[in-house]
């Protein structure tokens, strides 16, 4: 066997964590330090809102909702501008760079400032959270076995980033100095895209393989009319809206936690433990912690049910149901906490348990599904429709937060709870007519 040769079974590039390519730890320690900024300054986004600019709950639940939502929005336009015009790893670098200057402006106190680096943050994520992936996913081959796997480990960064990040920001906003919080989610981005850059050789042979495939601009040129859709994409297209308006509906829900829920964390719940006291942005670590003690349960779980496991459908169902229950829980501890009484940090941990296996039946399957669904060529366009949901969840989850002050909590949570279960009640019924639209797609 010459040096260039490569034994049956032995990939090139598998001097990494557990025989992955080596760029596979160099993008999960940036998505780790991105999503680590992002969720760390999130965590106390609306509470710097209430009381340190003195924003009314109607207006930072509108601003929360609508940066929130923007962040997602702006991820379509990112991997278009990769696309065409500066590549994936420029396009990583440049928005990481636009994502600490974000949160080194929101450091300073001026008003204008707090809304420019807001907006930084917004076209920082939009370039940097949709080629992370697309990087990772062109570590390997087309059909290598390996691909899943290395999926399910950056996804493991993605919330070490989500659970960390509340906790040392929110940490030092809420105990020391909001803006030293903001500028703590700096540190973290910055030092991101030090390892980023330091990592620059072990993503050489993704890089070869992105540069290798056509661009997008060159693809119009060669097919500048899309052809007209069979009725079986039709089909496919109409299931994919389906999933979309049921993914939108439950992230109004899930993230609530960082408004609505953040909210009455700061307000109603005791944030003392065995007389530890901690500040109540840590509960939106709760979420993340949950994944990563979940995910490898629900991954065992799946294969254990072999053709017993759920649907698509199914288990979109099911994810609005736990989004009910979740909220439903919650009912009880807003009567408890409108009396006067602050209520264990239980209920909430319970809720966002509840909360957690709804988004583990729903979150990892949206992506893979609408890839499998949607026709070659508008993949991108229905990955931008996805992302679209996760968008107006968030805004909704804003707009929600706005009624804390002026609804009964008891209310507040109960509706949220009964349009959740009337939305899984309707998704429970479309199982079988969003399967046959499927046409035979798992």
């Amino acid at each position: 066997m010459t040096s260039g040769d490569t034994a049956p079974g032995v990939h090139a590039d598998a001097a990494g964590w557990a025989g992955h390519p080596r760029g596979l730890s160099t993008l999960f320690f940036t998505e780790m330090w991105e999503r680590f900024s992002y969720y760390g300054m999130r965590a106390f986004l609306i509470l710097y809102m209430v009381h340190a600019l003195g924003f009314d709950d109607k207006h930072a639940g509108a601003v929360y909702g609508t940066y929130t939502g923007s962040v997602w929005f702006a991820a379509i336009f990112g991997g278009i501008i990769a696309d065409r015009w500066l590549g994936q790893y420029r396009s990583v670098l440049l928005g990481g760079i636009i994502i600490a200057l974000g949160h080194f402006t929101l450091a300073f106190k001026a008003l204008p400032l707090f809304y420019t680096g807001l907006s930084l943050i917004v076209i920082g994520t939009g370039l940097l959270k949709p080629n992370v992936s697309t990087l990772v996913g062109s570590l390997y081959e087309q059909g290598d076995a390996r691909r899943d796997a290395g999926f399910s480990i950056f996804y493991m960064g993605i919330n070490l980033g989500a659970f960390i990040g509340p906790l040392v920001a929110g940490y030092f906003a809420q105990k020391v100095d909001w803006h030293l919080g903001f500028a703590c989610a700096g540190v973290g981005m910055t030092l991101g895209l030090i390892q980023y850059v330091l990592g620059r050789a072990r993503l050489a042979p993704a890089l070869a393989r992105l540069a290798a495939q056509p661009k997008l601009a060159s693809v119009g040129a060669a097919d500048p009319a899309p052809r007209g859709f069979t009725t079986a994409e039709w089909n496919r297209i109409a299931a994919v809206v389906v999933f979309f308006l049921a993914a939108s509906l439950f992230w109004a829900a899930y993230e609530q936690a960082g408004s609505t829920l953040n909210l009455f964390a700061d307000r109603y719940t005791r944030t003392e433990v065995l007389g530890f006291s901690f500040p109540s942005s840590w509960f939106v670590s709760v979420q993340a912690g949950f994944v990563i003690l979940l995910a490898p349960v629900f991954a065992w779980l799946w294969v254990w049910l072999g053709p017993r496991e759920p649907s698509s459908p199914a288990k979109f169902a099911m994810a609005l149901l736990f989004a009910a229950l979740a909220f439903l829980l919650l009912v009880p501890a807003g009567v408890i906490a409108q009396a006067g009484v602050k209520v264990s940090p239980l209920w909430l941990v319970g809720a966002y348990f509840i909360e957690e296996l709804g988004e583990l039946s729903l979150s990892p399957v949206g992506l893979s599904v609408v890839t499998k669904l949607a026709p070659t060529r508008i993949v991108g366009l229905m990955m931008g429709v996805w992302f679209l949901s996760n968008a107006l969840g968030n805004k909704l989850a804003g707009w929600s937060a706005g009624f804390i002050s002026t609804m009964p909590l008891a209310t507040l949570f109960g509706t949220t709870a009964v349009v959740m279960l009337g939305a899984a009640l309707v998704m429970a019924l479309l199982i079988k007519p969003v399967r046959n639209l499927m046409g035979g797609v798992h």
